[in-house]
């Protein structure tokens, strides 16, 4: 049986839950979720990985049950993430760990790559985009908002974050409905509906043109570093689509690329086929013994 440790460890003023599962001596993993999740989305994912590996999913400072100050007080950007995670990681002493990214967790984490590319032994992304190519024609209210931040443009993002939004569009489309839990879009609506969520939702969402204004940068990482690269993807992913998987074979040409007949959230439905291939390839990369 898999023992998972729920832990808060401070950073600054923000206090990061995080779940944690495997030997302490194991190679590390650390999972980066997404946009509008946390760290519940593994909660498939780490027993199938515990076993070989200590496997640590932390939630994202205005996510889940990580306590961060309020907007005011602490700036909701892409750049304040990738710090308290940055710190996060320098509290537990990780000094090597292999990054799983998905979603708002690719450039947080492709942040934390990038200051620190000798941690760094490998790269799960699951849905974790890192090219325009990636984008699909489903943008346009969040790309209007970036190019003018103004009020209308503002509110017109908040249908992102409506109940039906979470369930309908970012769980349910290319999902098999049959397989799909009410688990997690649940738990991510509830979360979404505590005072002051939203507002903070949407400072990030007003942010994300950071991280695509770094996609540059995270490409020339990937050339001159070459992490070793699985890509398991969702193909049916509303937001982002296939190209997004095959554009790191241009920078890391031996990257491993697997389209999943998943939707955006394919832990949801295929988290077995993700687990075995995580295993598989790490243990290859990672020159350790492989599990059954």
């Amino acid at each position: 049986m898999t023992i998972v440790h729920y832990r808060t460890q401070s950073v600054g003023d923000v206090d990061v839950f995080y779940r944690e599962a495997g030997p302490a001596d194991a190679p590390v993993i650390l999972l980066l979720h997404g946009f509008p999740s946390a760290s519940h989305m593994f909660r498939n994912l780490i027993p199938q990985l515990a076993d070989r590996f200590r496997v640590i999913a932390p939630d994202l400072p205005g996510f889940g049950q990580t306590k961060a100050p309020p907007r005011g007080a602490f700036a909701y950007t892409f750049d304040a993430l990738a710090e308290v995670i940055g710190g996060f990681v320098g509290a537990l002493g990780l000094s090597r760990y292999a990054l799983y990214i998905f979603d708002y967790g690719a450039p947080t984490g492709l942040r934390l790559a990038m200051a620190h590319p000798e941690r760094v032994t490998a790269i799960i992304s699951q849905n974790g985009n890192a090219y325009v190519e990636g984008f699909s024609d489903q943008w346009g209210d969040w790309q209007a908002y970036w190019r003018d931040p103004s009020d209308a443009n503002r509110e017109a993002c908040r249908p992102s974050l409506a109940p039906d939004t979470i369930r309908g569009w970012q769980y349910g489309i290319g999902s098999d409905l049959s397989l799909l839990p009410p688990d997690g879009y649940e738990l991510d609506i509830a979360y979404m509906s505590r005072p002051g969520a939203e507002d903070i939702q949407l400072d990030l969402i007003r942010d994300y043109q950071t991280n695509v204004a770094l996609y540059p940068a995270f490409q020339a990482y990937f050339r001159k570093h070459r992490p070793p690269l699985l890509a398991v993807w969702g193909q049916h992913d509303p937001a982002f689509i296939p190209a997004g998987a095959n554009a790191y074979r241009r920078d890391i040409p031996d990257a491993e690329i697997h389209l999943l007949d998943a939707g955006h959230f394919a832990l949801e439905t295929h988290h077995s086929e993700i687990a075995a291939r995580i295993r598989e390839f790490l243990a290859r990369k990672l020159s350790i013994d492989k599990a059954a």
